[in-house]
């Protein structure tokens, strides 16, 4: 089941998450954040409106995580948000990840926003957020070479992307969650 994340969720997602940076290389962090920290990064996406949300298994134990937050802060940028999913070791490979995925672009494209961005870690062609993605229909648009090192290796940054709400083939939607905030000095 995906649902809305929760402030006692954070615990959990902070177990996750630090097993990504620990163990993966989707994160470009090194040391995994601290719960403290972890709760304002939840508090900030979601006073800002943006979806978070969680996959729970039968007992209601998280599985995995998916948001979306701002991929740019200036102003022009507001159509677009960038991804971010993760999921516990022992749940990879059950299908959270795409389940998670598909209810996070569907919470975007109901906020209206027209681009939905993954920047990927680990970029090799083979790694599982590429090919998720690429199940999903992004398309791929850039690629940082040697962007990154971890775990005794050089990493590539992959940027993909889905267009959603008619993309550039529309003026922005007034009524849309991006284009409010602007006109509300957010």
């Amino acid at each position: 089941m995906i649902r809305e994340a929760t402030v006692t969720d954070i615990d959990r997602i902070t177990e996750i998450y630090s097993d990504a940076v620990l163990n993966g290389t989707a994160s470009y962090e090194l040391e995994p954040p601290a719960l403290a920290e972890m709760r304002v990064r939840y508090d900030t996406l979601r006073a800002g409106g943006f979806p978070y949300l969680v996959a729970v298994d039968g007992s209601g134990a998280v599985l995995g995580y998916a948001y979306a937050g701002p991929f740019r802060t200036r102003p022009a940028y507001r159509f677009i948000v960038e991804d971010s999913v993760y999921v516990a070791p022992e749940a990879k490979g059950r299908g959270v990840g795409i389940e998670l995925m598909r209810a996070l672009i569907e919470a975007v494209r109901q906020l209206g926003f027209r681009q939905l961005v993954a920047v990927i870690g680990d970029g090799s062609p083979g790694s599982a957020s590429v090919r998720l993605h690429e199940k999903l229909g992004f398309c791929h648009c850039g690629r940082l070479q040697g962007s990154g090192y971890k775990h005794d290796r050089w990493l590539d940054t992959v940027f993909m992307q889905l267009e959603l709400n008619g993309g550039i083939s529309r003026e922005p939607d007034a009524h849309s969650l991006p284009e409010r905030k602007f006109r509300q000095g957010v």
